[in-house]
């Protein structure tokens, strides 16, 4: 760079990328700290800071004392000084491995100044450059031996495919569940606790029924806070509860086609669940049902380090133990898939349209459109029906204890149609319902 270069930096004044400095004092280091954690910038030695061009020393005791000041700085990084006739210009950086501290502590640059970071900032500050993972913390108010649920680990095993024969214990310390202390991480409380209620409050998932297409009138809430994988499935169940379903006949054959495409929409839930921001406390992931559109919001908008125009083709994984479980359980095909398969769903159903909003939040806006059913006879809806219940009854004769979405499985319909049918054969008396639907069975009534 040139002194003429120089001059019109000089004559611009200091800024966000600009620092002139008389002489080499104590506070120095600070800037060249502060501008490694922000964007970087310039530090011109032998200015005043109302740009008066008075000189430097620059022999090589000064620079020797410039490059000594520089180690301060951690990790290290290489910063470039150069002698413009009586100027030094230290060029600096900006760092890839944030945050930078020196001996004073830890700074950034805001506006024309550095500021030194609170304990609070510097907090922050970790977390938004995703040097402090939530997944990966010890959760300090979980009991291992009193929220450990046995029951949620067993079917977490049997989504896995992981043998349970491994020790418990050995097993949760390596998916990163469990520290050498035997705590639990927030990862494990997530997964393999009986409630998160008031463990990690935030993960709570709401889902809300209005009348029309404003936050006015609540015909239906639901708080699911029990395991990341239970919240993920009856949030699903919420709003296909609160959809409709279009019906496609073709001779005797039924398609049912809901509103939304169940893969986008459970791509999308999914996604809200496993990156999310949970470091904001006060926010919970909302699934709400409009007259028009179905939204689903996560807490904290695309991580700092992933551009806009990356988005959907590239991935930044905010909370990577609960991305590799979810991905273990085969609730994630591929980390960074999820858009491109929201897409290309919404695109093929042909139904719905799909908008993603970046604010504080993250949101996936799926639009409702009216429902066009193609009516079946009265006759072929009658025998469908025997049939679903016939097979329905021979399914619980077999097993007493089978789920509902067991048995839309076995019989090829979906989990919503199911209920809806069970909660006529208990009304017709075919069925009776003994205990609460998880560790409860069903008794036929009609032999």
């Amino acid at each position: 760079m040139k002194i003429e270069d120089i001059k019109k930096l000089i004559e611009l004044g200091e800024g966000y990328h600009l620092e002139l400095k008389k002489s080499l004092d104590k506070t120095f280091i600070e800037e060249v700290c502060a501008f490694i954690n922000s964007s970087g910038g310039k530090i011109i030695l032998g200015v005043t800071d109302k740009g008066v061009i008075e000189g430097i020393k620059t022999d090589n005791t000064i620079r020797s004392k410039i490059q000594d000041t520089l180690k301060q700085i951690e990790p290290a990084i290489d910063i470039k000084i150069s002698v413009i006739e009586n100027l030094i210009v230290v060029d600096v950086p900006q760092g890839i491995e944030k945050p930078y501290g020196c001996s004073r502590g830890f700074f950034v640059r805001i506006g024309p100044n550095s500021q030194k970071l609170t304990r609070n900032e510097i907090v922050s500050f970790f977390e938004k450059e995703g040097r402090i993972r939530f997944d990966e913390l010890e959760n300090r108010k979980a009991d291992f031996d009193s929220d450990f649920d046995e029951k949620t680990f067993s079917s977490f095993l049997k989504l896995s495919g992981i043998s349970p024969t491994i020790d418990r214990k050995y097993l949760l310390k390596n998916l990163d569940c469990l520290r050498e202390d035997n705590k639990l991480t927030n990862g494990g409380v997530l997964f393999f606790t009986k409630s998160t209620e008031f463990l990690i409050m935030q993960a709570t998932v709401v889902c809300v029924l209005y009348k029309g297409n404003e936050k006015l009138h609540i015909l239906d809430k639901k708080d699911f806070d029990t395991n990341i994988i239970e919240n993920i499935e009856n949030a699903i169940l919420f709003v296909n509860r609160h959809t409709n379903l279009a019906y496609k006949i073709e001779h005797i054959r039924r398609e049912e086609i809901p509103e939304i495409p169940e893969i986008a929409l459970r791509e999308a839930i999914i996604n809200a669940v496993c990156h999310r921001d949970y470091f904001q406390k006060g926010s919970n992931v909302m699934v709400e049902v409009f007259d028009n559109r179905v939204e689903i919001s996560s807490p904290g908008s695309i991580p700092s380090d992933l551009k806009s125009e990356d988005f959907g083709t590239k991935s930044v994984v905010r909370n990577p133990v609960v991305a590799s479980l979810l991905h273990r359980a085969d609730y994630i095909e591929k980390i960074g898939t999820g858009i491109s398969r929201i897409r290309n769903a919404v695109r093929d159903h042909g139904h719905s349209t799909v908008e993603f909003v970046f604010t504080g939040f993250f949101t996936v806006r799926f639009s409702r459109g009216e429902p066009t059913v193609e009516k079946m006879s009265e006759k072929m809806s009658e025998k469908m029906s025997e049939k679903m219940s016939e097979k329905i009854l021979m399914l619980i004769k077999e097993n007493p204890k089978i789920s509902a979405s067991e048995l839309s499985i076995s019989i090829g319909k979906t989990q919503r149609t199911i209920e809806r049918k069970l909660s006529e054969m208990k009304k017709d008396r075919i069925i009776k319902r003994i205990g609460p639907d998880r560790g409860g069975h069903w008794d036929v009534l009609d032999e």
